[in-house]
């Protein structure tokens, strides 16, 4: 596990992947099964269904979430919890914990830049964003992961060139970014349940699956989010399971690289 503690939160990071908070039980909820609401009702065109799409996705201004954890990272798997912060549009922060609660990495990622230290073998890792695109591609960006850790559509889906049909009860998006071609199937409360993303010129595909919502602060997320991503020859699984949630309390994001840590190769 320690050989590879420092990959997985950079991976989790990429597709990837808590402040002192009273742990309490998170509220299931039962989702509609049929498009009732007056904003999908209405939605008779693609700007007005894009309108109604972005008005059910989560706002806030700050994040936190603990989730049980399982990464397999080429067949390595591991459990581990991952401490959550976000301050949107600014900066995830994510501590990872493993046997014993003992913390063996924290990541810092802007929108610039990812930062990682390893505690167990006393390495660092400072890199620009682009080092996450390399694993995922040149459209993934801050806003990407941000999105995915809270189950939100990828903003750049929801444009007006995607073509959007109804199936069923849900509403299914596709559409192409650049070399990615992406589909998202959203449920008839117009929250994501699935999003896939493949660029075959480069290798590339990332399935991520939400599931079992739950209800915070009158904000529904995903209390489960399953992500699976292939890059070339690397292949990655996270299986999030949220136990506890919070929005917009007061968060600190405590990180710093001690001087006698080296630079990971």
């Amino acid at each position: 596990m320690r050989r590879n503690i420092l990959n997985s939160v950079a991976v989790i990071c990429c597709v990837v992947v808590l402040a002192a908070c009273k742990s309490k039980k998170l509220t299931q909820v039962n989702r509609p099964t049929t498009a009732d609401s007056a904003a999908a009702a209405k939605a008779s065109t693609v700007r007005q269904k894009l309108a109604a799409i972005r008005s059910s996705q989560v706002t806030f201004n700050t994040f936190s979430g603990k989730a049980k954890t399982k990464l397999d990272i080429n067949g390595n798997s591991n459990d581990v919890t991952l401490n959550i912060r976000i301050n949107r549009d600014q900066k995830i922060w994510i501590s990872i914990t493993g046997f014993a609660g003992i913390e063996g990495a924290r990541a810092q990622i802007t929108p610039d830049s990812i930062q990682v230290i390893n505690r167990l073998q006393s390495l660092y890792l400072k890199k620009p964003f682009s080092y996450i695109q390399q694993f995922a591609g040149r459209q993934v960006n801050f806003k990407t992961v941000q999105a995915l850790l809270v189950g939100n559509a990828i903003p750049e889906t929801l444009n007006e060139q995607a073509d959007i049909t109804a199936d069923g009860n849900n509403t299914v998006i596709n559409g192409a970014l650049q070399d990615v071609v992406y589909k998202l199937l959203l449920g008839a409360d117009l929250k994501v349940t699935q999003t896939n993303l493949s660029n075959h010129m480069a290798g590339q595909t990332m399935q991520v699956a939400n599931n079992v919502f739950i209800k915070e602060n009158n904000r529904v997320i995903p209390s489960q989010i399953d992500i699976s991503s292939t890059a070339g020859d690397k292949r990655i699984k996270a299986n999030l399971r949220y136990a506890t949630v919070e929005f917009d309390k007061p968060l600190e994001y405590p990180f710093s690289i001690p001087k006698s840590y080296e630079p990971a190769n």
